[in-house]
């Protein structure tokens, strides 16, 4: 057997001495796999609904996505991107991150509550963001406001998912 790498070594050491920092940096990484997904699932429902329904101006509760920000596609384009990416990001952040062996059924509710709550905000915001850039960055605009909605998630999600859903029991 060949002896560890010294970088593995000083890694290992690290880890066990800054345990939260490596969970807390581990958690991000780990969340861009639900990042991926919800870049993906944006851009491809962004491209494929105009096939589908009328890219209409959207107006419900508190929701207003004028066609100029998106409309009824940017709409639902950002729904269905956040609740793919918030499927995948529970899978992940359970079992390699928190790697919980807590009821599902009792993290499950509270994690539905946190992103609902977070998926609220994550879905009003993006018109807000997009009509402020748009025009200094153009038709980059909507993927910032993916960015400015994953920092948000981020800073909702992880201390829910440490200290109430993920909690081992």
């Amino acid at each position: 057997m060949r002896e560890e790498n010294k970088i593995v070594q000083m890694f290992k050491k690290w880890k066990a001495k800054y345990p939260e920092i490596y969970e807390f940096l581990l958690f991000n990484i780990m969340s861009n796999v639900a990042t991926v997904t919800n870049f993906a699932v944006l851009w491809a429902s962004s491209g494929l609904l105009p096939l589908f329904i009328e890219n209409t101006a959207f107006q419900w509760f508190i929701f207003d996505y004028p066609t100029s920000e998106g409309g009824r596609v940017g709409f639902v384009s950002f729904l269905i991107a956040y609740v793919c990416a918030q499927i995948v990001n529970f899978v992940v952040q359970r079992n390699v991150v928190f790697g919980s062996t807590n009821k599902i059924g009792k993290s499950l509710p509270w994690y539905v509550l946190i992103v609902v709550v977070a998926g609220i905000i994550s879905i009003w915001l993006p018109p807000h963001v997009i009509g402020s850039i748009k025009p200094v960055v153009g038709d980059f605009a909507p993927t910032i406001a993916n960015v400015v909605n994953i920092i948000i998630q981020v800073v909702i999600i992880y201390p829910m998912m440490k200290f109430v859903i993920m909690k081992k029991e």
